[in-house]
């Protein structure tokens, strides 16, 4: 399938949200990429989707400040909440982490579909994939059919029978197919931003950065960014 359709498509600058964005490029949409600086303590992944929505080309890059910090929850926006390091891959699933931040991909999707619907956009793109991160329960497919009626019901497009499309290509992949699928795509992945961590080399140690290293080490792949450590996965 090739388009011309408008498409919003959230960016964090994460392996994941970036293959979504080169394929819906090599799909033919036209690009707006969303971005949020919501007080996330890896404020590098910003960095990375600046880098990534100029590689890719996109029409317009948003950044929508956000601060969540204003009442935390989660590691990630609370720098009193140590973030969870050196924990086995089979672990990870096993409960939601404390690097769920509190209702983000509701807001996320909320704004995304504000943006979508003012530039008459027909889809938002997003990210997520429950397999690989199965403790997060805002990126299921109960969730986002759940979140595609708020869409069908709470939009003009929507009453009108042109609701807007929440797509969400990877939601059944683990991460070694969407580093694939982004190695098909020509993703640049040393733009990309995974680690937790907030410094110029990834950490190696926090969930995102061994999930990453041991996907690219099952594919027999070197993952370009530079790490503080490779610990024994």
């Amino acid at each position: 399938m090739v388009t011309t359709q408008k498409a919003v498509v959230l960016l964090s600058g994460g392996l994941d949200s970036s293959t979504v964005l080169f394929r819906a490029k090599a799909l033919g949409y036209a690009c707006y990429a969303l971005s949020f600086d919501y007080g996330q303590r890896h404020r590098r992944e910003l960095e990375a989707a600046i880098a990534i929505a100029t590689s890719a080309g996109v029409v317009e890059h948003q950044i929508l400040p956000l601060n969540l910090r204003l009442w935390g929850g989660s590691a990630l926006t609370d720098l009193s909440i140590d973030l969870p390091r050196d924990r086995d891959l089979a672990t990870m699933s096993q409960e939601i982490p404390v690097t769920y931040v509190p209702a983000r991909n509701t807001i996320f999707l909320s704004v995304a579909l504000a943006y979508a619907e003012a530039l008459e956009a027909r889809s938002v793109h997003i990210g997520v994939n429950a397999l690989d991160y199965s403790g997060y329960p805002d990126c299921r497919p109960d969730y986002i059919a759940a979140m595609q009626e708020v869409y069908r019901l709470g939009t003009k497009q929507g009453r009108e029978g042109q609701p807007i499309e929440i797509v969400t290509p990877l939601i059944d992949l683990h991460k070694t197919d969407i580093i694939r699928l982004g190695h098909g795509y020509g993703v640049p992945w040393e733009k990309t931003w995974s680690c937790y961590s907030d410094g110029q080399q990834a950490c190696g140690r926090c969930d995102a950065c061994r999930l990453r290293l041991a996907a690219f080490a099952e594919l027999g792949l070197v993952d370009p960014l530079p790490y503080a450590v490779h610990p024994p996965l």
